[in-house]
């Protein structure tokens, strides 16, 4: 009888899960039909007929292709900026004695929630404005490392203390400068959790509407998430075979940047420790 209870809440459990990866799934599966069909519905079907003038009303709009340029810009900027402030003050507060260090550390993430809110766009925008950096790349890019940065701190901390300090020890005794060991040794070692922060932030940084609509003037320098607009109708009805086509080549460059990092790094290391 337990047996039998034991398979029944098996195979309830695996339809169960199964039904929400097929809930979670189904946008995905429209996301890479709907693009290919002529005709705009919500419904996942199979194209009918097979059609790529979708793709070349979307290439045929300047507009929007120059704002997934825009968005590279934004993205990869704040990405390195983020990933190389983020491992030198993770590293410099994991090593030093710092007092209160677990209260900072925490407080740094608490006030990074307040930085980029809607709450605090009125003085960010009166800052970037005094500062000259309203519609500038430079201004939305500070922006969004002030907010992802104390995150970013937290996540790397973790893999800083696992790196053995017998490790900068032996680097300092062979002679080699603070700055050789954190690039020779340090680094390399943090290559993981580099990547983790590096892919995070882009992916935070990529998807963001707020902070860009709010310091971009000029449409030139618009992202593609302001730019998917443009695939509106004047009544603010999205246009389903044209934004479903861009929204796909909004996906590509995530999707890429992942894949690029798994196959080229992966997760054969965790911390300083090699697996």
């Amino acid at each position: 009888m337990s047996a039998f209870r034991m398979i029944l809440s098996r195979l309830a459990f695996s339809i169960f899960t199964t039904l929400c990866g097929a809930f979670f799934a189904l946008p995905m599966l429209w996301l890479l039909l709907a693009p290919f069909n002529a005709r705009g519905t919500l419904a996942v079907e199979i194209p009918r007929p097979f059609t790529l003038e979708n793709f070349e009303r979307v290439f045929a709009n300047t507009f929007a292709m120059r704002a997934l340029l825009n968005s590279l810009i934004l993205a990869g900027g704040t990405m390195i900026t983020v990933t190389l402030v983020a491992t030198l003050a993770a590293y410099a507060l994991s090593r030093a004695e710092v007092p209160y260090y677990d209260l900072l550390t925490y407080g740094l993430i608490l006030f990074s929630s307040v930085v980029t809110g809607t709450a605090a766009m009125v003085p960010i925008f009166l800052l970037a404005n005094a500062l000259g950096l309203v519609d500038t790349y430079l201004g939305v890019i500070m922006v969004f490392t002030g907010g992802l940065l104390p995150t970013a701190i937290f996540i790397l901390r973790d893999f800083v203390e696992g790196l053995p300090r017998s490790y900068e020890e032996s680097a300092m005794v062979s002679g080699a400068s603070p700055w050789q060991m954190v690039r020779d040794v340090v680094m390399p070692l943090l290559r993981p959790g580099m990547m983790v922060v590096g892919i995070w932030t882009f992916v935070q940084v990529w998807g963001a509407f707020l902070v860009p609509f709010v310091l971009l003037r000029t449409p030139e320098r618009m992202p593609a998430a302001i730019a998917i607009y443009s695939f509106y109708t004047e009544a603010g009805t999205p246009i389903l075979t044209l934004t479903s086509a861009y929204a796909l080549l909004y996906a590509i460059p995530v999707l890429a940047l992942y894949l690029f990092v798994n196959a080229r790094y992966g997760f054969r290391f965790f911390g300083g420790i090699k697996r």
